[in-house]
């Protein structure tokens, strides 16, 4: 079995798992085979924690869970040192970010310094206690969630932070079909029937999640392809080029971060489609979820309501493609 159809085997099976959120799953795998991070914004009960799990139960990799409030401390990620009388030296003990695969539950409810912990964890794949350095797994992945229904007693991030994510995803409500399977999934797993109805494919060794990801960057991408993308980030700095009525609505565009984020993206969504080459569809699909969170709008562009999702997608319509 090719490194491929290992990882549309996956999908498939996550697919029968996690009901109605097809986009969640391709962008996880994705954010997997683009070494970065995910920050997913949506209601309660959305399968959100379960989506992570589930992607951990197929993969050779550990996963944990890290449930964020206002009174977790850095120390509580990263571990801690603890002295042994027994030999009179400390003993460093790791914390939850020494895993694989990591859920930061509700991120912005934790303050300043435990979001700065995380930020070097994800940024640098490292962990820094006292003088010493200890390295993270190579397989490393955060999906972070957030819940855009309750604001009180959160801390918004950082864009410093909101950076380091390679893509920001908001998820919706599953449509009456999904819902009704989504309810007979439930029913069957409450009596022990869903293991057999849905059976779990071989688990995805890290070696071959390495190799896939050669695969995906070895994607070829034409040139003028290439030029496309970098003028839509561009874009995001200077919209003025592209309209009058666009020239107002930025503050900051995106970073040269958000162009490395967009190329693998765009090469990860190629890749899954079963394609060896980027088309322009790769990059404009992924563009809204690389720009969502690096991209800052004016206060006037606000007030007249306009959101970062629609003025991506004045760009796009904008921005002549190859």
């Amino acid at each position: 079995m090719s490194n491929q159809e290992a990882l549309l085997q996956l999908r498939s099976y996550i697919n029968r798992l996690i009901i109605g959120q097809e986009k969640l799953v391709e962008r996880l795998l994705i954010a997997l085979l683009a070494d970065g991070h995910l920050l997913v914004e949506g209601a309660p009960g959305l399968a959100k924690t379960r989506a992570i799990r589930v992607l951990g139960e197929g993969v050779e990799a550990d996963f944990h869970r890290v449930q964020f409030t206002p009174d977790l401390l850095p120390a509580d990620l990263t571990g801690t040192e603890i002295f042994r009388q027994q030999t009179g030296e400390f003993e460093f003990r790791q914390g939850p970010l020494f895993h694989n695969l990591v859920l930061a539950d509700e991120i912005n409810r934790a303050p300043a310094k435990v979001q700065s912990a995380l930020l070097e964890a994800m940024a640098e794949r490292q962990i820094t206690i006292g003088r010493v350095t200890y390295p993270l797994p190579p397989l490393f992945l955060v999906m972070a969630t957030q819940n855009p229904i309750e604001q009180d007693g959160t801390y918004p991030l950082p864009e410093a932070q909101l950076d380091r994510f390679l893509l920001h995803l908001r998820i919706d409500y599953p449509g009456a079909g999904d819902e009704r399977n989504i309810l007979r999934l439930a029913r069957s797993e409450a009596f022990g029937q869903a293991e057999g109805t849905v059976p779990a494919p071989p688990k995805i060794s890290q070696s071959t999640l390495f190799a896939a990801r050669e695969e995906v960057l070895s994607l070829y991408m034409a040139e003028n392809l290439e030029e496309y993308l970098v003028q839509l980030i561009l874009a995001t700095r200077n919209p003025g080029a592209y309209g009058e009525d666009l020239a107002h609505c930025v503050r900051y565009g995106a970073s040269p971060r958000a162009t490395i984020a967009l190329d693998r993206c765009a090469r990860a969504h190629a890749w899954l489609a079963g394609r060896d080459y980027v088309a322009p569809e790769d990059i404009q699909a992924m563009a809204p979820d690389v720009l969502r969170h690096r991209v800052l709008l004016s206060y006037e562009a606000e007030v007249e309501g306009m959101t970062v999702d629609r003025f991506t997608s004045e760009l796009m319509a904008r921005v002549a493609v190859p």
